[in-house]
């Protein structure tokens, strides 16, 4: 009698072989099954199938006293919120009532730099808040508060570099729209920009890339 071998048939036809390699397609099989279904559970829960997730309100909200002049100013981020119309508009007034400060030309020269770059495109059509002479372009009350902030903080605090004082106006920005923002920021995640960079989310830098995107809800008069 013939001794059986591993490539012998089996029941059903079969070898040995055969089964292995169909027992390994199956569990990659299985592995793939398994992982997708988890990319898919993951973007879901994100707002999404793409594997993108959604940027939440509380990721780009500006939270708490502002670091260096906060105090100074006595104002919060916390006090502009469309929960609180009235503190938001007295918060506003503060920031503003720095705007007519007089600078100097090393000052200007920086403030026309920082203020030229960014705008409030959702309560006019102004470039920026400024003309390229450092005088106001926009009348709303949002563009009054971002140039009182800067100039207090080129005034007070001159060592902050540009990047760092455009940023505390983007934070301000963001808190005037907040709605808009968490809109943007979504768009902006898609292209793979860091929403979290208020240079990136509330400058000139990317205005407009949110166009299309539904989107609404102001604080404070305009």
């Amino acid at each position: 009698m013939v001794n059986k071998t591993k490539t012998e048939k089996r029941k059903g036809g079969k070898t040995d072989t055969e089964l292995y390699v169909q027992i390994g397609i199956i569990a990659i099989l299985l592995l793939v099954i398994v992982f997708s279904m988890g990319k898919i559970s993951s973007g879901t829960a994100g707002g999404s199938v793409t594997g993108i997730g959604s940027v939440s309100a509380s990721e780009i909200i500006p939270t708490g006293i502002p670091a260096v002049y906060g105090e100074e100013m006595g104002v919060s981020y916390d006090d502009v919120s469309p929960s609180n119309p009235k503190l938001a508009d007295s918060t506003i007034r503060k920031l503003s009532q720095y705007e007519d400060e007089e600078l100097n030309s090393e000052q200007m020269e920086r403030y026309i730099r920082i203020a030229g770059s960014i705008s409030c495109e959702y309560c006019c059509g102004a470039n920026s808040i400024i003309f390229s002479n450092g005088d106001r372009a926009c009348g709303c009350a949002h563009s009054y508060a971002m140039r009182g902030v800067a100039k207090y903080i080129l005034i007070n605090h001159p060592d902050m570099t540009d990047i760092e004082i455009l940023s505390e106006l983007g934070k301000w920005k963001v808190l005037f729209f907040p709605e808009i923002h968490e809109g943007k920021a979504k768009v902006l995640e898609e292209n793979g920009i860091d929403s979290t960079d208020y240079i990136n989310l509330a400058s000139n830098l990317y205005r407009g890339i949110e166009q299309g995107q539904a989107g609404g809800g102001m604080v404070g008069g305009c």
